[in-house]
């Protein structure tokens, strides 16, 4: 017995019809194929299974009907089982700043086009959230992208943030050209951590300018090095985040020549059209974000 007709039949007596189950079978396939298909269903078993008009199930059709019924309607439910769930769930690691300020629209926009998923939110820094991806705990990464992912690991470019100067807004530095003319920095410098990417593509221009200045404040997020920098302690590194207006006590100067910190996603395995969809809407927002920074008007 071909299981295709089998399938083809269980649309056509589930719905009422030839013409309703071609509307309802979830590939491609014309009423034509599948009248012909049920036919040598019937001529393979040597019955009729139901009538065409008006519709009805024959005693023969119904016997069948309730014997394959349990197998196809179930099938949707036992992929899911199988899958762990994941065809309804996503796992996403980022940045405090990436989830508390970027997420929920993006996370509205996915639910409004698939409804009833499940989603689970972890923080924690790149080489962190790295490790949870390879360890399969999440199933996305937003973050800083320094280097070329590992062995089955997938990534995408979402934004290029330049890197820029905090001053306090009192403060008579009017460029960072006049730092680098200086014989000494006296200003106390705050940036993150030395292994961040931002901090090392810093270091790695000063060096290249001769300029040596280090960091008398380590933070663990550009929000804090803004909190401190408007609290008169020292010059800040951050980067340029597209729409995020910094506190009326900073100042933000421009760093030309320095490279820029790469923000992307990264994912493993087979793209489900879920993650699908999530990197779809990461990409558009990214879009909006570069389009409102180039032309704030």
């Amino acid at each position: 017995m071909n299981i295709h007709h089998l399938e083809l039949f269980y649309y056509v007596a589930r719905h009422g019809g030839i013409m309703e189950a071609v509307r309802n079978i979830p590939y491609g396939i014309q009423q034509p194929a599948v009248s012909g298909q049920v036919a040598q269903l019937e001529d393979f078993l040597g019955v009729t299974l139901f009538r065409r008009r008006p519709f009805a199930l024959t005693p023969a059709g119904e016997k069948l009907y309730n014997f394959i019924q349990p197998f196809f309607s179930n099938l949707d439910k036992i992929a899911n089982e199988l899958q762990g769930g994941q065809a309804r769930q996503i796992r996403i690691g980022a940045s405090s700043i990436i989830l508390r300020d970027h997420l929920p629209e993006l996370i509205r926009e996915v639910k409004r086009k698939f409804p009833g998923i499940s989603i689970s939110l972890r923080e924690g820094y790149p080489v962190q959230l790295e490790a949870l991806l390879l360890k399969e705990e999440i199933d996305l990464v937003v973050t800083v992208l320094e280097k070329k992912p590992p062995a089955g690991v997938h990534s995408l470019v979402l934004l290029e943030l330049p890197l820029v100067l905090l001053v306090h807004s009192s403060s008579t530095v009017a460029s960072a050209e006049q730092l680098w003319q200086r014989d000494r920095i006296d200003d106390p410098l705050i940036c993150l951590p030395p292994g961040e990417a931002l901090s090392k593509h810093f270091q790695q221009k000063l060096r290249e300018l001769n300029v040596d200045w280090f960091p008398s404040i380590e933070a663990s997020s550009v929000d804090l090095i803004e909190t401190y920098v408007a609290n008169g302690l020292g010059i800040g590194v951050s980067v340029a985040i597209p729409q995020k207006k910094l506190s009326r006590d900073v100042r933000m100067l421009p760093l030309p020549g320095f490279s820029p910190v790469l923000i992307g996603a990264m994912w493993r395995g087979r793209t489900t059209p879920l993650l699908q969809l999530f990197l779809d809407e990461a990409q558009l927002r990214a879009k909006r974000l570069k389009d409102a920074h180039a032309d704030p008007l």
